[in-house]
């Protein structure tokens, strides 16, 4: 799909923006770029971060903003919005130099503007309602009737009609972006800024997100700039690409140009989502494509004894039923990776194989104990042959590397002294972190952090990892280095991982068994390549969303 093919919506009336007071008039030259960086340079203390940008974003465009963690474009965003001024250079917006206006000069200029962020930033305490209406209610002296109408109308063309007496916190990670695009728009801006607006979300939900901001875009006539590193979502929302790269954009073009750039750094970003390793099933592949789907059956395919196992597991919390009867085998030393859209109960699974729940029905037996009868102290011992990686590394800012990664060794009595010393220093060199022992957390890389944080887990040997969404918030580059980093724990320490992820490109490049799972049930379990020919309408719609082909 190639970018801006979304659904005909049919255009709305463009009214004036209703945050501008009436006597504010800096109307733009439809010749002129709405927004344009003229040789910017930006720098933080010692840190150059922006070396001299030239961009344009005219009207109607969607220019979408790709780099690597720490390549600026943060800090991009935040100077195209007026919240940091360039060290040289100018920022131009609507016709206005940013660096020469007055804070309120540069806010009045803000307001033409709307703002998706990553995080959401909806208001827990506030309604859906609320929240949506919260720029109009705030900054304007429109009646609520009127207030309620657009709100209901944003609501209704976002598909979230019964949505608007709920809180954030009933709402799933898709309703609240399309709630945040809703506040975004409320007050008819020219221009909207997407903070990485697919960040955590499934494949399915992903795609669904895309296409409510192409319906936006489209019936709102809006000009767009979107900081993102998912591939799949650009190919769908960019009119024009421009890559970032140590601060500089070194290529700009539509996707089919940046797709079949030679520049060596674009090349590997935008293409280093390949397949991976496809690990054959026990089971003759061609049966196993259709066995996939017949989870009981395949799992008793299985030949060896699974070192985690749960049978006919039902969890609920009140009326809500989370897992249905979920039967699921981890084989040893070998890579499980747990995918499903948010909602769909594979946090809850991990909880109860670490034994922090225990099922209503069912039995988890993790390295021979039943973890749904086990006294505390049975748990306790299980619980230490596991290390986990979470999604944000968690390392202690205050220790260095050397002394991150011996903690649990100190904590638990394990080994002090030499012995230590001895393995700290043996993880660091498998993992190839040698040199960042005496470092801090601060001075290190997004990408080293995660393997330090690895590191740490792994330093008391654990029987079994977990990893819990380890390439949520990565760009490709980094997804793949993560990938390649728990493929070398695999081989270097010979362990089981169980990865719960939704990231279809780093699933089908490290597992040695998937297993799918959609609102508390298991729907197919296999070898990458067998789910690949799962025929299960369900299976086919989350492993093929988003595909760039």
């Amino acid at each position: 799909m190639s970018g801006q093919q979304g659904g005909e919506v049919a255009p709305i009336e463009v009214r004036k923006n209703l945050l501008l007071p009436d006597n504010v008039r800096w109307p733009s030259d439809p010749s002129q770029p709405i927004l344009e960086l003229r040789g910017v340079w930006k720098s933080f203390g010692e840190k150059q971060i922006l070396k001299g940008i030239d961009l344009k974003v005219t009207a109607g465009e969607t220019v979408v903003i790709m780099g690597e963690s720490g390549s600026g474009k943060t800090v991009l965003l935040r100077l195209l919005v007026g919240l940091d001024v360039p060290d040289e250079g100018q920022v131009m917006a609507f016709g206005q130099d940013l660096g020469r206006l007055s804070l309120r000069e540069r806010l009045l200029v803000r307001k033409r503007a709307g703002m998706l962020f990553q995080n959401y930033a909806l208001m827990d305490s506030m309604t859906v309602r609320d929240n949506i209406a919260f720029p109009l209610e705030e900054n304007t002296r429109l009646g609520r009737a009127e207030i309620d109408t657009r709100v209901r109308d944003l609501l209704q063309m976002l598909d979230l009609p019964e949505a608007g007496e709920k809180f954030p916190n009933e709402l799933s990670g898709g309703m609240k972006k399309r709630v945040s695009l809703a506040r975004a728009l409320i007050a008819n801006p020219e221009l909207v800024f997407f903070d990485e607006p697919t960040t955590g979300l499934d494949p399915v939900m992903i795609e669904f997100v895309d296409q409510m901001i192409i319906r936006a875009q489209r019936a709102y006539n809006i000009t767009s700039v979107i900081i993102s590193h998912d591939v799949g979502s650009v190919q769908r929302l960019a009119t024009r690409i421009a890559m970032l790269n140590d601060g500089r954009i070194v290529q700009e073009g539509d996707f089919a140009a940046i797709r079949s750039s030679t520049h060596p750094w674009v090349h590997g970003f935008v293409n280093v989502g390949g397949s991976g390793r496809m690990v054959e099933s026990v089971v003759d592949l061609g049966a196993g494509r259709a066995l996939c789907d017949d989870v009981e059956a395949r799992l008793a395919a299985e030949p060896d004894e699974p070192v985690v196992e749960l049978r006919g597991v039902h969890k609920s919390f009140g009326r809500h039923k989370v897992l249905k009867g979920i039967s699921l085998k981890v084989p040893p030393k070998k890579i499980t990776v747990i995918i499903g859209g948010s909602g769909s109960g594979k946090s809850v699974i991990i909880k109860h194989i670490i034994g922090l729940f225990r099922p209503d029905e069912g039995q988890v037996l993790v390295l021979g104990e039943d973890m749904a009868r086990a006294d505390r102290n049975a748990v306790r011992r299980v619980r230490e042959r596991f290390g986990m990686l979470f999604q944000n590394s968690a390392l202690f800012d205050s220790l260095t590397i050397y002394d991150n990664v011996a903690f649990p060794l100190i904590e638990r009595g394990l080994a002090r002294g030499k012995a230590c010393r001895d393995q700290v220093e043996e993880v660091l060199e498998r993992l190839h972190i040698p040199e960042l022992a005496n470092r801090f957390p601060a001075e290190i890389s997004n990408g080293q952090r995660k393997r330090v944080a690895l590191a740490r887990a792994i330093v008391t040997r654990p029987e079994i990892m977990i990893y819990d969404e380890p390439t949520t918030g990565q760009d490709p580059v980094m997804i793949r280095n993560v990938d390649n980093m728990i493929e070398e724990a695999q081989s270097a320490f010979d362990i089981t991982s169980i990865v719960i992820s939704h990231d279809m490109v780093s699933t089908f490049r490290i597992a040695d068994r998937v297993a799918m799972l959609s609102l508390g049930e298991i729907l197919a379990y296999g070898a990458p390549e067998e789910l690949r020919g799962s025929e299960h309408e369900k299976v086919r719609e989350f492993i093929f969303a988003g595909s760039q082909d």
